[in-house]
């Protein structure tokens, strides 16, 4: 991780400042297509969360829960393209998917472009076991493509592949610190609730963003380290981010829909910042 990132002070966490990588005379827009966005029990029929970005040339994911790469095939989203998984947290439907991805890499889509694993502490560690345990071997196995597996910390700016992301922690038990994401490219900004109850640090999250994907897993139940409706509703206006989309949705958020003001993802919508 040395070299990579960049520490933050708590004053810098409050109104975050972000290097930003422009590519001089051009400015991309932001496609966000929602590959997965159903809680970790498929309830609606929805994947897991998973988001996949594209900018300029490149593309990412944020998160890949374990029916990702089903996602990817039935949407037509070519996994060689992607050159960064940055991961929230250590659940099942939201990195679990990645064993999958690199074997496919391996043998299917002959992958041959270094590919970057972004996550929390522990990420390598819970990766390898898991990799490990669906598929024996697979940690060690020689690929004929280069990865790199970073871990951030809460507080930590990540400038690669062209984007910039910083990690926010948040309340959520996965044994392992739970990440909010903030990526920034060609002056867009992109913020990602993931798992959490309320905190306070969602307000550094989604400040002016253009874009907050937000978890809504109930409609108004209070369940602890989860984001009901209600609540982040309450809170919209404190954050102030310009567009809002509800994801990781539960039966009880599914079946208020018709309640709901704002905007909310549908697996395989397309939304441009």
């Amino acid at each position: 991780m040395e070299g990579h990132g960049l520490d933050l002070s708590h004053q810098a966490l409050l109104r975050p400042k972000h290097v930003t990588v422009i590519t001089p005379g051009r400015r991309h827009v932001m496609d966000v297509q929602f590959l997965g966005s159903g809680d970790a029990f498929g309830s609606g029929g929805r994947f897991n969360t998973c988001f996949h970005v594209t900018v300029g040339d490149g593309a990412f994911l944020i998160d890949c829960g374990a029916s990702s790469l089903i996602a990817m095939r039935k949407f037509g989203v070519d996994p060689n393209r992607i050159h960064t998984v940055f991961v929230s947290h250590l659940h099942g439907d939201h990195f679990g998917g990645l064993p999958f991805m690199m074997l496919d890499a391996q043998f299917y889509s002959r992958r041959s472009v270094p590919l970057t694993l972004v996550g929390p502490r522990g990420f390598r560690e819970r990766l390898t076991q898991a990799m490990e345990l669906f598929f024996p071997g697979s940690s060690v196995v020689q690929r004929k493509f280069s990865t790199d597996i970073i871990e951030i910390e809460a507080g930590q700016a990540i400038a690669i592949n062209g984007v910039t992301a910083t990690a926010y922690l948040v309340e959520h038990a996965c044994d392992a610190p739970p990440l909010a994401l903030r990526f920034t490219c060609d002056g867009r900004v992109l913020a990602y609730t993931g798992d959490t109850e309320w905190t306070e640090n969602l307000l550094a999250v989604g400040c002016d963003a253009d874009l907050l994907i937000a978890e809504a897993l109930f409609f108004e139940r209070k369940v602890k380290y989860h984001l009901d409706y209600a609540t982040l509703k309450a809170n919209l206006a404190r954050i102030g981010a310009k567009r809002v989309i509800l994801t990781h949705m539960g039966p009880e958020m599914l079946a208020q829909l018709d309640h709901v003001t704002e905007e909310f993802a549908e697996d395989g919508k397309v939304v441009r910042i």
